[in-house]
């Protein structure tokens, strides 16, 4: 009888309100496992998951506890991580963290200590700047992966902030047109290297939803603006909607997707390294000129499949496999895409 009572209460979601307004909802055995996980980073574009993707990410946890973090929503990650993709996992809990003072919540971060994986699902990334930055949740997060070496990830405003550099959607969203019109556009907010520090994101802006809307030209505007204002190069990694890219503890980054299926995509870009590689025209009320020769930023695309076939080296950033090196650049706001570029003359310096 114990033994049944065991089982069923394993296979039960519980949900908790707490005092300082998290919501928790557990799938799983509460009590906390002790195993050690293998270092990673998940991110993704934003649409569906990608079950791959999913499964090397909960593969890296070793059997361990994995927990969801959001700012609103509901436990619609609990089933899917913890029954359907055929992984086993002691547990997984979705908290929800609503506010800047439920970050402070004690149980939420014991729950942050003891995961061996993290997950930041979708929404407003502005809500996990602005709920999270400055708490016992940004600091959890980087101890996480830094101290623990966690697995960590996150689909589209997830992905956003994973970067040590991110666009903040403290005005709201801002389109291509718009960023490449003006720069400087009060919707271009962008934090730097203040929030989360990732193995191997470090001075890199990443972007989601790549392909609806295309997204390139705001993400290259991004990079624009950081190579302006902190007189150094950068580097952005992008994801199409149905995108994942995963990066092991070494760095490479693998791309999964539907291709051939579906078109999608995934993308490394880079400032070139050709002195001197600042944008011409990078002002306020200005469009953006950012040509230096047609080869202002080198990027590597490639296309997520589903063993995740193509890969990148984060580590050196110029070396790939499965993917084609391009050259993007803008002049008065209206950019150029050329395919069948050289690599770039250096790499990550």
């Amino acid at each position: 009888m114990k033994y049944l009572f065991f089982l069923t209460f394993l296979a039960v979601s519980l949900s908790t309100g707490r005092a300082q307004g998290i919501t928790s909802y557990l799938v799983g055995d509460p009590a906390d496992v002790i195993v050690r996980p293998t270092a990673g980073t998940c991110v993704m574009g934003g649409a569906t998951e990608d079950d791959n993707a999913m499964r090397w990410f909960l593969e890296r946890a070793h059997g361990g506890d994995i927990l969801v973090i959001r700012a609103t929503g509901d436990d619609a990650y609990n089933d899917y991580l913890y029954r359907q993709l055929g992984v086993t996992v002691n547990s997984v809990e979705t908290i929800i963290v609503p506010s800047r003072a439920a970050a402070s919540d004690p149980y939420l971060a014991q729950q942050l200590t003891n995961a061996e994986a993290i997950w930041i699902a979708g929404g407003d990334q502005y809500d996990y700047v602005s709920y999270w930055k400055g708490t016992p949740v940004e600091r959890l997060l980087n101890e996480h992966v830094s101290q623990k070496h966690g697995v960590i990830g996150g689909t589209s405003a997830g992905m956003a902030i994973l970067g040590s550099d991110y666009f903040s959607a403290a005005k709201g969203t801002v389109t291509s047109a718009e960023a490449l019109a003006d720069p400087f556009n009060s919707k271009v907010t962008l934090g730097v290297d203040d929030f989360l520090h990732l193995s191997f994101l470090g001075d890199t802006i990443t972007d989601t939803h790549y392909d609806n809307p295309d997204r390139r030209g705001r993400h290259f505007t991004f990079i624009a603006r950081l190579t302006h204002d902190l007189g150094r190069r950068f580097y952005g990694i992008a994801c199409d909607e149905y995108t994942a890219i995963c990066i092991d503890g070494e760095g490479r980054a693998r791309a999964f997707g539907g291709y051939p299926t579906y078109d999608d995509n995934a993308y490394f870009l880079q400032t070139n390294c050709v002195v001197p590689y600042n944008p011409e025209v990078c002002t306020a009320g200005t469009p953006l000129t950012w040509d230096r020769a047609g080869a202002a930023v080198k990027v590597y695309h490639v296309k997520g499949d589903a063993s995740g076939s193509a890969m990148f080296d984060l580590k050196g950033w110029h070396d790939g496999k499965g993917g084609a090196w391009e050259e993007w650049s803008a002049k008065a706001g209206v950019m150029t895409y050329k395919t069948h570029a050289a690599p770039p003359a250096c790499g990550k310096q």
